[in-house]
């Protein structure tokens, strides 16, 4: 079996694909862990069965369909939840529309106090804060479908409010202690004061285990004394509570030696020593503050450590990878709001005695973001749904909607430029203003290039252990595992699929999915290939992990969209048939790319294009610029 002729290579990749993780990816999420106290070293071992996942995209990578959290599309909310979310969404809709004005908000660069006021009284500032600590205590679906609105008026208040409490305290609420949260959620929730998550520095930007500050305890052991500062932190020039991070010496209890490791602190600007740079002047989402934090030995009380000394990577993680689905719920409203803007103006526009929304080239551009915004909204209350049953095996769907999600709202909003023509591109309709604050979403909490590798260095990970287990049975003779592959590998041979018909879609769509559970068997084994191929060197090959992720996005939106359309027919709701032909349009043309990126990680003229691509990169960046001259030599 080629497969399983390298197990050096495969543990080797096992153990570097984990520390490449945490060494790239600073929004890279893990699951909340049940316990964060530091496992001896003794109990890391590499002979440990593969771990099992209930997440579709990691076991995408096995070329397995595990359809527990995508089938049938979830439906997280009680209807008493409905009736109280009801009760939220008119209201703030109507805040948006006659309070708000997002015009006046990107002018001024700030949010008027008014307009504060009036978001405290309608709570939004501790919508998932816990009753208990006067928050509104709306579970993740609830606050998906709020943070909508938001997303489809203004994304600058939506950063506000995001980096306040999706971000800014949200650490508090998932590691705070009992006496941690009772002292701070109150005057979080309601407004009183405001949070900030302050993780990224100069030099630690993607990179978040090289972040500077330092915490040192003091002599009498009752503080940590903070030194160093941040950058591009939001809420940043007023926020009285933060979330910080910074480098702790920690003493490994059993071996003795002392590293640094990051640790979460709660801080306030009342500790003393905490100062504020100006606000940043940016492109877009100019009313949300951005500003430099400074800390000039800080006193931290030790009992204001956030989830033990040491742990502070794993905190940053999962309070990225909580947050990171309402991006895709915000922009999927921003989304809404675009396409309306456009259809508005195609049904009035009249060109060459037509109304350009007869023209088959606006027709295109419309169903596209049509399309687009199907997806990112399916994305978005799917995964929250699972994140209010209980999962916590989620952190590759979350990256994969913030990436979708950041890519999708920018071609929606573009295409609706193009689509009003001059009128698009003036101030007064607004979409110039999208236009600019849409462009950093594919920038923070974590990059979008970071994360498509992300997603695919974690699925090899989880495919590699796979492999791994495969070698050890081959060479204690385990009889049954390897019996039981080599079924697999037969029924792959001859055409035969092995547990992967999506059998719960609707007869409607029945071709997509079983085309779709093809792409997974097919993903599968074209990872495995590059996995025996290059072993630890898969690491440096970014060419191929961009592929690999872009495939494993592609195979995910089908299903996902496959999934919701299935619920649409199954239960004749009235926009079910439109449902049906974007599933089947969208399935049909992802399948496509699928196989173009399948494809390509295999394809020698690719390879070669690939090397040809680095070479042209490394001479410019050599030159300091293009090298070529311009043709008229002047």
């Amino acid at each position: 079996m080629k497969m399983l002729r390298s197990g050096r290579n495969l543990q080797f990749l096992s153990k570097n694909l984990v520390r490449e993780n945490l060494r790239l990816l600073s929004s890279t999420p893990q699951p909340a862990p049940k316990d964060v106290t530091k496992k001896p070293a003794t109990e890391k071992k590499l002979d440990k069965k593969p771990v099992k996942s209930s997440s579709f995209v990691m076991n995408l990578f096995l070329g397995s369909t595990n359809t527990s959290q995508v089938f049938p599309y979830p439906d997280a909310l009680t209807a008493d939840q409905k009736e109280t979310l009801q009760l939220l969404v008119d209201p703030t809709h109507k805040f948006f529309v006659e309070v708000n004005d997002a015009a006046l908000n990107d002018r001024e660069a700030s949010v008027p106090e008014a307009t504060t006021q009036g978001l405290r009284e309608l709570g939004a500032f501790g919508l998932q804060a816990p009753t208990e600590y006067d928050g509104v205590g709306l579970n993740n679906t609830q606050y998906a479908r709020l943070v909508e609105i938001v997303g489809g008026f203004d994304l600058g208040v939506g950063i506000f409010l995001g980096a306040h409490q999706s971000i800014g305290f949200k650490g508090i609420t998932l590691f705070g202690n009992e006496e941690q949260k009772k002292k701070y959620l109150p005057r979080v929730a309601t407004g009183e004061a405001f949070a900030a998550f302050c993780l990224t520095e100069p030099s630690s930007g993607s990179d978040a285990n090289s972040i500077r500050s330092r915490a040192v305890l003091s002599p009498d052991g009752k503080h940590f004394i903070l030194n160093g500062s941040k950058i591009w932190i939001s809420n940043g020039g007023f926020a009285e509570v933060m979330t910080v991070f910074a480098q702790t010496p920690v003493t490994d209890p059993v071996t003795g030696e002392t590293k640094d490791k990051v640790t979460a602190f709660i801080v306030e600007r009342a500790f003393g020593g905490v100062t504020s740079g100006p606000p940043e002047k940016k492109m877009g989402i100019k009313c949300s503050n951005t500003a430099e934090v400074y800390y000039d030995n800080v006193p931290i009380p030790v009992e204001n450590v956030l989830g033990g000394v040491g742990q502070g990577f794993k905190v940053a993680m999962n309070i990225l990878n909580n947050g990171r689905f309402g991006m895709a719920a915000a922009l999927s409203g921003t989304m809404k709001s675009s396409t309306k803007a456009a259809i508005q103006h195609a049904t009035a526009r009249v060109q060459f005695g037509r109304r350009i929304d007869s023209y088959g080239t606006i027709q295109e551009k419309l169903a596209r973001m049509a399309m687009l915004h199907y997806v990112t909204e399916s994305m978005a209350y799917m995964i929250s749904s699972n994140m209010d049953k209980g999962s916590t095996d989620f952190q590759l769907e979350a990256a994969i909607s913030k990436v979708f999600a950041s890519e999708a709202a920018w071609t929606v909003t573009d295409e609706a430029i193009q689509i009003l023509g001059g009128n698009g591109f003036m101030t007064g309709n607004g979409l110039e203003k999208v236009m600019r604050d849409l462009r950093i979403f594919r920038i923070f909490e974590g990059t979008n290039d970071i994360l498509r590798l992300f997603v695919a260095l974690t699925g090899l990970q989880f495919a590699g252990g796979h492999l791994r287990q495969l070698q050890k049975a081959l060479k204690s003779g385990n009889v049954g595992v390897i019996l039981g592959e080599a079924a697999k590998r037969a029924k792959r041979t001859v055409g035969f699929s092995q547990t992967n018909s999506l059998a719960e879609v609707h007869p409607k769509l029945a071709l997509q999915g079983q085309l779709t559970s093809k792409a997974v068997e097919g993903f599968g084994i074209t990872l495995e290939s590059l996995l025996v191929k290059y072993g630890k060197g898969i690491l440096d090959e970014q060419f191929l992990l961009n592929r690999v992720a872009s495939a494993a996005i592609d195979i995910y939106s089908n299903v996902v969209v496959l999934s919701r359309a299935t619920r649409a027919l199954n239960m004749n709701i009235p926009s079910a048939s439109h449902e049906e032909m974007i599933a089947r349009v969208w399935c049909n043309e992802a399948l496509d790319r699928i196989q173009l990126n399948l494809t390509a990680v295999k394809s020698q003229s690719q390879l070669s294009n690939f090397t040809a691509m680095s070479q042209i990169a490394k001479e410019m960046c050599e030159n300091g610029g293009l090298i070529q001259q311009n043709p008229l030599g002047i």
